[in-house]
């Protein structure tokens, strides 16, 4: 049996409609992995309701070492689940990857959620505000790789010592015990929409196109940390 990688080349290379089979693909997994996150949070947060247990489960990430402990599940089950959606044999593997992620992206939102839903002022508008300002931050961006064709991966180092220098910062602050403030929300916003240029121009540009799933998850991880640092934005102008 040959492998995916001799087997398939990059989306530049290929003829036009495989590449355009190959985009539609890669937007239809996001856009499912969008919706069965959604689909979880909402469950989720019914279950909370019901049982009344916000303060409980909000409990859970109170300790600045318990919260530690989630932050470094999240990044193992991160770095699986990319490792699963790459894989080269198996189909199932990289929707399991994908599956993974979604679930590791549902419980860690959910005590930000929590606080969103119940807590907040005008709670029946913040998510969905922060829902919209997010989605149209990912299309604008996504248009303009698109119409421009311009290959950004000259952004790779740049996102590599920012998202290094972003993590030491929220390590320090967890020990701490500190608030990062408005200002590292906004320049994760940034920092992840140079993450969306980045993951867009590589559906373009450097995917093989049979690598719709890691595709996907890549661009589902850029959009659902924008929309974490979105959502906390608008909530603290909400409590003003």
């Amino acid at each position: 049996m040959p492998s995916y990688e001799y087997a398939y080349g990059p989306a530049a290379a290929a003829e036009p409609s495989e590449r355009a089979a190959f985009i539609r693909r890669t937007y239809s997994h996001l856009a499912g992995a969008i919706l069965a996150f959604i689909a979880l949070e909402f469950g989720l947060l019914q279950i909370v309701n019901l049982t009344n247990s916000q303060d409980a489960v909000l409990g859970l990430f109170q300790s600045r070492f318990s919260w530690l402990a989630v932050l470094l599940a999240f990044m193992g089950a991160s770095w699986l689940a990319q490792y699963w959606a790459r894989s080269q044999t198996s189909v199932a593997m990289q929707y399991a990857g994908l599956g993974l992620y979604v679930v590791a992206e549902a419980v860690i939102f959910l005590p930000l959620l929590i606080v969103a839903s119940f807590y907040c002022g005008d709670k029946n508008t913040v998510i969905p505000t922060a829902g919209i300002l997010t989605l149209a931050t990912f299309g604008g961006l996504t248009v303009t790789v698109f119409i421009t064709r311009q290959d950004f991966s000259f952004l790779r180092p740049i996102l590599a010592v920012g998202s290094m220098i972003a993590l030491g910062l929220i390590v320090v602050a967890i020990f701490v015990g500190f608030d990062l403030g408005v200002l590292f929300s906004a320049a994760m916003v940034v920092l992840m929409s140079g993450y969306i240029l980045y993951y867009t121009s590589n559906v373009l540009h450097h995917y093989r196109t049979d690598q719709h799933v890691a595709a996907a998850l890549a661009l589902f991880a850029a959009v659902a940390t924008l929309f974490w640092y979105i959502l906390q934005i608008v909530m603290r102008f909400n409590r003003r």
